[in-house]
């Protein structure tokens, strides 16, 4: 067995394979382009069932990743437990709260993906809602990002990002996605009661099927000429006036 603890990665088929069976908290897999041979079809088979993205990439990538023995096969593993969103939802209700989720759509940069959990957990969300695929690696810069809240916060990673956000929706939450084109301004927007924050990528901010999904878009009005803030900053800015709307009157 192969395993590079400084970048939390396990290395070659048959560990990759038991780090599956085993339950360990695999983000994603590399996987040679011309791996072949029953354990490899034995490890996508495993991927399929646990619903873990992987990508077929040359071999030159994996062998600048890794000076491991690697036999065509490398699992990212994290720190941060994989909560499910049902069931961080159904727990918020019974215990008499209103579930709070923030929802970041493809962000991809882990010291965003750090800062953002730090705040969620400072201003009282129940969980962090990422897909697994195309969003920020949730391993060690990630976790050092967040100052730890990655580690105490319940973050659910999900295949299908706009199914969870209808699931949540089912569940009776208010979807409020945060988009320079929306028309209802921070100040005026409904954040109390359950809700969903959904908060866009650095580059190309909600996809279109998740603002479809929205039952507010929601904008921060600014008087500077730059337009645009740090998803990271904007979110805190959004969470601060959510955690204020939410607390309780009186």
């Amino acid at each position: 067995m192969s395993t590079n603890k400084k970048e939390d990665l396990v290395c070659g088929v048959r560990p990759v394979i038991e780090a599956l069976r085993s339950g360990r908290n695999v983000e994603r897999l590399l996987i040679r382009r011309d791996a072949g041979g029953e354990g490899v079809r034995e490890l996508k088979q495993l991927a399929r069932e646990r619903d873990v993205p992987w990508q077929p990439v040359p071999p030159e990538k994996l062998d600048r990743l890794t000076r491991a023995e690697h036999q065509g096969v490398v699992a990212f593993i994290s720190q941060v437990e994989e909560q499910d969103l049902d069931g961080v939802i159904a727990q918020a209700y019974e215990r008499g709260e209103d579930p709070f989720i923030v929802a970041l759509d493809s962000v991809t940069d882990v010291r965003n993906m750090g800062a953002i959990a730090r705040s969620a957990e400072c201003f009282g969300a129940h969980a962090i809602l990422v897909p697994k695929q195309g969003t920020a690696r949730l391993g060690p810069d990630a976790v050092k990002s967040s100052a730890g809240a990655l580690l105490r916060l319940p973050v659910c990673r999900v295949m299908s990002f706009p199914d969870a956000l209808r699931r949540a929706h089912e569940h009776g939450l208010r979807i409020a996605a945060c988009t320079e084109k929306g028309d209802t301004p921070l100040a005026s927007a409904q954040l109390s009661g359950p809700l969903v924050v959904v908060m866009g990528s650095e580059e190309t901010g909600i996809s279109p099927t998740v603002l479809r999904l929205a039952d507010q878009l929601v904008r921060i009005d600014m008087a500077g000429t730059i337009g645009s803030l740090n998803v990271s900053v904007a979110t805190g800015i959004v969470l601060h006036q959510a955690s204020q709307a939410r607390k309780p009157k009186g």
